[in-house]
């Protein structure tokens, strides 16, 4: 579903990835992990081109992201991605966030659209926020919001960068519920996280990356239990001793 093969992308004279090659199969769940800087944000975004590689490649569903042919609105149509920030228009409904994307890209109408940003709503706990503009929710449900509308353009795939990290921690779990969800209903995702629990309990399999390499990919058994790196071994010591 999701291909890269010896990306590397540099800022400048600093290197942010360096040949960091991976697969997302359909219906997995790949939790990406790893210290701040380590190149997490920069390889999801890389994904739907938002930014560019040096080298290597990237596919997105048998869809070249990296051939200068190809059509970049088009293809994140069929890769949803969330972020840290919610990214919501503040004049506008709960309802007319999600609707927005269904209406002017997919080119539904008014009413059709509206109908599946309900459903959509519903999905995330939201039923009773149909009407409310973001200052009037919580930072837990704009987020999942955010994801509704994501799941508004009908993807393929989903990518979530640190969706949870902008949150008060009592809203956290209310986000990852929604993901959880997602994931037992089948949708392939990638997930930039520090959420460990859910990587644990969640992620068909974890990727740790550290100084922009990925140093280490397995089973959330494997990475959790027995890692065989050192660096992997430290950065889980620290993490999961707080």
């Amino acid at each position: 579903m999701i291909v890269l093969d010896k990306v590397r992308k540099s800022y400048g004279r600093t290197p942010v990835l360096r040949d960091c090659s991976a697969t997302v199969r359909l219906g997995e769940v790949v939790v990406v992990c790893g210290p701040s800087g380590s190149g997490k944000s920069t390889l999801i975004k890389c994904i739907n081109g938002l930014v560019p590689i040096d080298q290597g490649t990237i596919t997105v569903d048998g869809v070249s992201v990296t051939d200068g042919r190809t059509d970049l609105p088009a293809l994140r149509t069929r890769i949803g991605m969330v972020f840290q920030n919610f990214e919501l228009y503040p004049h506008m409904t709960a309802l007319d966030n999600v609707s927005l994307a269904r209406i002017h890209v997919l080119r539904r109408s008014r009413a059709e659209a509206d109908r599946r940003s309900e459903q959509l709503l519903v999905r995330v706990g939201l039923a009773d926020k149909l009407a409310s503009r973001p200052d009037e929710l919580s930072g837990g449900q704009q987020q999942r919001v955010s994801i509704a509308r994501a799941l508004a353009m009908d993807p393929k795939a989903m990518l979530f960068d640190e969706v949870t990290s902008a949150l008060d921690p009592e809203l956290v779990a209310e986000v990852l519920t929604v993901m959880r969800d997602l994931a037992v209903q089948g949708m392939t995702m990638l997930v930039v996280t520090h959420e460990m629990n859910f990587a644990r309990q969640v992620g068909s399999r974890v990727i740790f990356m550290d100084n922009g390499i990925i140093v280490e990919e397995d089973t959330p058994a494997r990475i959790f239990g027995a890692p065989r790196e050192q660096r992997t071994r430290d950065f889980l010591r620290t993490v999961l001793d707080r």
